[in-house]
Parts: structure tokens; sequence; C-alpha cells
């Protein structure tokens, strides 16, 4: 085996070796990426929920109100 023949291998050997650090540093990146992406998600599930839940409850306030409403009237003889 020649020095040339020595350099080349190593030069080669050296990008194998950054190539897959890249590659590494990707998944570790993409990873951490999908983990953020569902908390987002998991955050703004629970948001819609919550708006869910304060609209319900002020459906069933005007609807309480309407009710008594209607049980005043009919209770006044209109």
């Amino acid at each position: 085996m020649t020095d040339m023949t020595q350099v080349f291998n190593s030069m080669e050997n050296t990008l194998r070796l950054q190539n897959r650090a890249r590659a590494e540093r990707r998944a570790r990146k993409a990873l951490q990426e999908q983990k953020e992406f569902q908390e987002k998600l998991r955050r703004a599930s629970a948001g819609a929920l919550e708006l869910e839940r304060s609209a319900s409850k002020v459906r069933g306030a005007e609807d309480a109100v309407r009710r008594d409403q209607l049980m005043g009237l009919l209770g006044a003889g209109v």
C-alpha cells in the first residue's frame, strides 16, 4: 500500500464518518421537531376542548335564561 493510497483511504473514512454524523444529527433534529409538533398539537387540542366546554356552558346558561323567561311569562299569564 502506498502512502497516497493510505491518504485516500483516510480521507474516505473521514468523509464517511462526517456523513454518518450529519445523518445522525438530522435524525435527532427530525425527532425533536416531531416531538415539538406533537406537543403543539396536544396543546391545541386541549385549547379547543376548553373552548368547546366554555361555549357549552354559555349555551347552557342562555338556554336556562330563556327557559326562566318563558316560565315567567307563562306564570304571569301572558
